[in-house]
């Protein structure tokens, strides 16, 4: 199999490089914030790559949303900046239920706003009692004569209190539904939470007896975990692509110290020890980009179909990225540990990536009960 890139990829994978060579110099900056940096939100519209996050007929780039595009993409943006990774990828993430099952009037109202980053989007599934278990959520969703009462509190929402609606996962009866919720609907309040060790847009939500019409439903009642699932099958993929650009930019941050920084009358990548270091981290690296890229590609054909590939690429990528940093801040020595550097921002931005849309245990969990479920 071929793995190379395709034109219409590498096209795309230049664009988005040059979209974060062109704010490097606030990256930075912007990734120590909890709000939305309109800079990084200017070039993120600038640079038409929310584009890929929603169908050609909504002003989207592709027929259909490409997980291959959006993990080039995200590659390449988290390299430089982590907060234009997460704006980039949250247009997906919190668009795709309405793509797979929005009435026609809510993707005629939403997506080309989406595509355009004229709105910002936002999937809450995580409550203060519930994160990987989402069938104990609580939150819940009413039908009544008046319409559907949404009430319950959902807790670290990406883009909370940034975006411009909510897909909002509730108990609904014996089931789970998905609604979309307008960020401005009566009985909608947001609240920061306690920032991260590598800060990020954040909100808690609540939502006190919001009232909906009943086509605010995403889907027919009792679809909302099938559209969760199938958010987590195109995009979950795309988080192991972060991890690589994020483990790449490490590597070559270490790479270019090593070359330069003289010890015992040699560079340090002239070091036994310090060689070791180097060169198994860009083994680890290649190995999860081809193992991303291929999970992508399969991903293109059937996401529901391969999702436990994109779960083996997520959590290779993911523990590739936290072996490979802490490799590069070994290499730097006491250079590695300056707050604000570099490669301490890389270092503290890796650490979330193994519990981001699904921690590596939970995805080890369903990985190894689809392996015992395929063999005889």
């Amino acid at each position: 199999m071929d793995f190379s890139l395709e034109p219409k990829y590498l096209e795309i994978q230049a664009r988005a490089r040059s979209t974060a060579a062109s704010i490097a110099h606030i990256a930075a900056e912007a990734d120590d914030w909890s709000t939305v940096h309109p800079e990084i939100l200017a070039a993120l519209r600038a640079s038409e790559l929310s584009r890929l996050m929603v169908p050609a007929e909504f002003g989207g780039a592709f027929e259909q949303v490409d997980p291959l595009a959006i993990c080039v993409v995200r590659e390449a943006l988290m390299a430089t900046c982590s907060h234009l990774d997460s704006l980039f990828a949250l247009q997906g993430i919190g668009s795709f239920a309405i793509t797979k099952a929005g009435s026609a009037e809510q993707r005629a109202a939403w997506l080309p706003r989406i595509a355009s980053a004229d709105v910002l989007a936002a999937l809450a599934l995580t409550e203060p009692d519930a994160g990987s278990d989402l069938k104990s959520v609580t939150t819940e969703v009413v039908a009544t004569a008046e319409g559907l009462r949404l009430n319950g509190i959902k807790s670290y929402i990406s883009n909370g209190g940034a975006a411009g609606f909510y897909e909002v996962f509730a108990r609904e009866g014996e089931a789970y539904s998905m609604l979309l919720v307008p960020a401005d609907a009566p009985g909608v309040t947001v609240t920061p939470t306690p920032e991260l060790i590598a800060p990020h847009v954040l909100g808690d939500v609540r939502f006190d007896n919001v009232l909906l019409p009943p086509e605010s439903r995403l889907g027919k009642a009792g679809e909302g975990l099938s559209l969760v699932l199938a958010t987590l099958a195109v995009f979950r993929v795309s988080v192991a692509g972060a991890s690589i650009g994020l483990a790449q930019a490490a590597l070559e941050e270490a790479t270019r110290h090593a070359r330069t920084r003289v010890q015992f009358g040699r560079p340090l990548s002239r070091l036994g020890p310090v060689a070791q270091l180097l060169a198994d981290s860009w083994t680890d690296i290649e190995m999860a980009r081809l193992l991303t890229y291929r999970a992508a590609q399969m991903a293109q054909r059937d996401p529901g179909a391969t999702i436990e590939h994109s779960s083996m690429a997520k959590l290779a990528a993911s523990e590739a990225a936290g072996r490979v940093v802490d490799r590069c801040v070994q290499v730097m020595g006491r250079f590695g540990l300056v707050r604000n550097s570099k490669i301490e921002r890389l270092y503290r931005q890796a650490r979330p990536m193994r519990i981001y849309e699904g921690a590596s245990e939970v995805l080890r969990l369903g990985i190894a009960r689809e392996l015992t479920r395929i063999v005889d």
